[in-house]
């Protein structure tokens, strides 16, 4: 077969074939560890860790066995029969007798023992002293490994051996099985066989573990401690008789006589048993127990026997014992502290609360918390709150309520933790990380971290709330966060969530702007002027909320000097903040008089189209007064709104108008077959019923939003009560037909009223976004 046989230690593993051997050192001894890292600093050097080496080589350890795989393919007249290996030594068994020495981790060949046994299985004693060697016949024989001069091999054989184990902890003594029958040899003399059968797993403390092989693989699922049995060499057999039947001292001089650390442990817990505290020190000692000794030495210093029962029944392990021998004093403070020591809080409340145990509310807070931790550690989050809400501890809390989701409950623990503890930068972490903006804001604003809180409001994208912490706290860099987060979303297109986030950060210009720029762009399309009109008008109530909100925020003065410092730019778009609306009003009323037949009513209200020329784009306001004047028969009209057209950038379109306005004005002259004045009250000139403007001194004219045309109220310049009340009363039947809502036409006299007092134009303003 391939693999000959493997052998284990605590640091490698070491397989081999019947030609080579095979060393994975998979731990690293911390000295030698050491001295590597010292090396690799020095030089570069290569992995050791894994190495291969042919059995007739004669490797040093200072580079051999490196992993060469053609070794492999080597033979060998003498093959491997079996390997065993301790800590610091490896012997491979030849096939002629011959045992190789290998010291680990060097792995370097030492010595070349011939023997006249092959070996088919090999043990090493605890000091790799002596081995044992059973052949394939079952004969089982010793080998020193380090004879001194004169000294010979030993004398030993046993027939029928097919298990053996050397003592952990004694180099005397072997176990071994002979049939089923398991001896212990202490040097080359048997101790009585005991009856057993099972494979040698563990031998210290002069105890043998053995394992039922045969009956664990009968059924390997469901194996039985059974199954595993604990068996005892004949020394700790006759100490234990010893003690019991005898007494101490005489058990002593036994002990002397075969001593092993086993047996003064057994004596020390014997005499402590019996108070002999004397004896258990010097048995201690022997045995290497400084426990033991420390143990000793406390007892001496109790003023009771029973305290020291009790210390000794705790020692043992015997803590009910304990706690019962100190309750019979009446000294249920001790039985708390030892409940203390032993972490069993459960015990230490109800002592707590049985009363008489002097205990006060430091420990009564450590045990809540101590019970918490239990149930916390076991995913037990609903009963460890309620341990901890006792023993007040906020930070234990904050965790539990936040892994139960309870985010009120986290949030309430704000009010209560205390200004600029860091426990609050924790509360607001977790409830950042569960978007609560404000109850994390408010915590950063408590533990004074103001900046940290406004950042928060910023990656949440809770502006408004950013905006006012920083003018709570008289902050400026929202400003420049403020734009550095839109210029992100205008990268991305996301042009309506920069618009809202404006508008949540009171930036309404901003705002305004961008809401003009996204109408500026759907007004390309003709098709969405609906729709354009209601992004005019969006952008125009956000300037009447920049204007609320400067009048409510500042006083009159303040406002003023506000107002001068606003760019020109900002303050021409405030001044005609609603000019892109009115344009595209204009345009869909015209549209809706034109199919609705009222044609001189759309030519009118088409001709107004003209002074937004900067808002709706020039071929749509000229397409649609050559429209509306070729159906009403002004074909002068018609003619010059041509000429514009004649003149469009687009040669097709161009090439379209010219041929459309040859076949119109071949068959109809270019004049308008009525023409309606208006006297100027400024002057003696005339204004068209189409124009809103005097030839002669140049007057302009405001347009009624209702109708389109010129107001014959702002005509006549005699704007009184009587006037609105005859002219509500003559209002005519079409006007009243083209409003949008049934309010308008009284909307417009009152307009006429309140422009008297100098308050028109808003009020007007307010009732067009009504009655869109």
């Amino acid at each position: 077969p391939w693999t000959v046989s493997v052998t284990l230690t605590n640091s490698c593993v070491i397989a081999s074939n019947q030609t080579t051997l095979y060393m994975w050192q998979y731990k690293m001894n911390k000295r030698l560890a050491a001295l590597d890292l010292a090396q690799a600093v020095n030089a570069k050097r290569k992995d050791k860790s894994e190495r291969l080496v042919h059995v007739d080589d004669t490797p040093s350890g200072a580079g051999e066995g490196s992993m060469d795989y053609k070794i492999l393919n080597r033979a060998t007249h003498d093959t491997i029969t079996c390997i065993k290996a301790s800590e610091r030594l490896l012997i491979v068994a030849r096939q002629s007798g011959v045992l190789q020495l290998y010291t680990l981790p060097r792995f370097s060949l030492d010595h070349r023992y011939q023997t006249n046994v092959t070996a088919s299985k090999i043990a090493i004693n605890c000091n790799a002293t002596r081995i044992s060697i059973i052949n394939p016949d079952g004969l089982m024989s010793f080998f020193d490994l380090y004879l001194k001069e004169g000294e010979s091999q030993p004398k030993f054989e046993r027939k029928d051996v097919w298990d053996m184990r050397w003592a952990d902890d004694n180099p005397d003594l072997l176990a071994m099985m002979e049939k089923t029958r398991m001896y212990v040899f202490k040097g080359t003399d048997p101790e009585e066989p005991i009856l057993s059968s099972g494979y040698i797993c563990e031998f210290s403390g002069l105890q043998i573990r053995s394992a039922l092989l045969d009956e664990i693989i009968r059924d390997p699922e469901q194996p039985s401690r059974e199954n595993i049995m604990d068996l005892e060499i004949k020394s700790l057999r006759d100490t234990r008789e010893l003690l019991d039947k005898v007494g101490i001292h005489d058990a002593y001089q036994f002990i002397e006589d075969n001593s092993h650390p086993r047996l003064w442990r057994l004596l020390a817990e014997s005499a402590l048993e019996q108070l002999q505290l004397e004896m258990a020190e010097r048995a201690f000692v022997r045995s290497q127990d400084y426990q033991g000794i420390q143990l000793v030495k406390r007892l001496h210093k109790l003023d009771s026997e029973n305290k020291q029962s009790a210390e000794i029944a705790a020692y043992q392990g015997r803590y009910e014992a304990a706690e019962r021998l100190y309750l019979d004093m009446d000294r249920r403070d001790l039985a708390v502290q030892l409940r203390v020591k032993l972490g069993d809080w459960f015990r230490v409340v109800q002592l707590l609360k049985s009363g008489g145990a002097g205990g006060n509310d430091t420990l009564y807070q450590k045990a809540w918390n101590a019970i918490g931790d239990y149930y916390a550690d076991r995913l037990k989050w609903s009963s460890a709150v309620s341990y901890y809400q006792q023993s007040q501890n906020m930070e234990k809390l904050v965790e539990c309520y936040y892994l139960l989701e309870d985010y009120d409950k986290l949030s309430g623990l704000i009010e209560q933790v205390p200004d600029n503890n860091a426990l609050l930068e924790n509360i607001a972490s977790k409830c950042a990380s569960v978007g609560m903006c404000h109850e994390a804001s408010r915590a950063l604003v408590k533990s004074n971290k103001v900046k940290e809180a406004v950042d928060c409001c910023v990656a949440l994208n809770q502006w408004d709330r950013a905006v006012e912490i920083a003018h709570e706290h008289n902050m400026s860099s929202v400003d420049e966060l403020l734009a550095k987060y839109a210029a992100h979303l205008l990268e991305k297109g996301k042009l309506l969530d920069a618009i809202e986030l404006y508008r949540k950060a009171n930036h309404y210009i901003d705002a305004a702007k961008l809401m003009f720029k996204l109408a500026a762009e759907s007004s390309e399309i003709p098709s969405h002027a609906l729709r354009t009109k209601k992004l005019y008008v969006l952008g125009a109530m956000l300037v009447e909320q920049y204007n609320t909100h400067i009048m409510s925020d500042r006083s009159a003065l303040d406002s003023l000097i506000h107002t001068n410092s606003v760019s020109i730019e900002d303050s021409r778009l405030i001044d005609n903040a609603w000019r892109g609306a009115e344009g595209y009003h204009f345009l869909l009323l015209a549209q809706r008089q034109l199919y609705e037949g009222f044609t001189d009513a759309a030519l009118r209200t088409a001709h107004a189209l003209v002074d937004y020329e900067d808002v709706i784009p020039t071929e749509t306001i000229y397409a649609i007064i050559a429209l509306t004047a070729t159906i009403a028969r002004s074909f002068g009209t018609c003619s010059n709104a041509f000429i514009k057209l004649e003149n469009v950038e687009s040669e097709e379109s161009r090439a379209e108008y010219e041929q459309l306005a040859v076949e119109i004005f071949t068959r109809y002259p270019p004049r308008d077959s009525r023409t309606q004045k208006i006297e100027c009250t400024n002057c003696e000139g005339s204004i068209t019923d189409y124009g809103n403007t005097c030839s002669i001194c140049d007057t302009k004219y405001p347009r009624c939003i209702v109708t389109g045309a010129l107001s014959p109220l702002f005509i006549s310049g005699n704007v009184t009560r009587a006037n609105i009340a005859r002219r509500r009363r003559t209002l005519s039947l079409s006007a009243r037909a083209l409003c949008v809502t049934h309010s308008l036409p009284e909307m417009m006299v009152e307009y006429e009223l309140r422009r008297g007092r100098g308050k028109g134009i808003r009020w007007f303003q307010s009732c067009f976004i009504k009655s869109f």
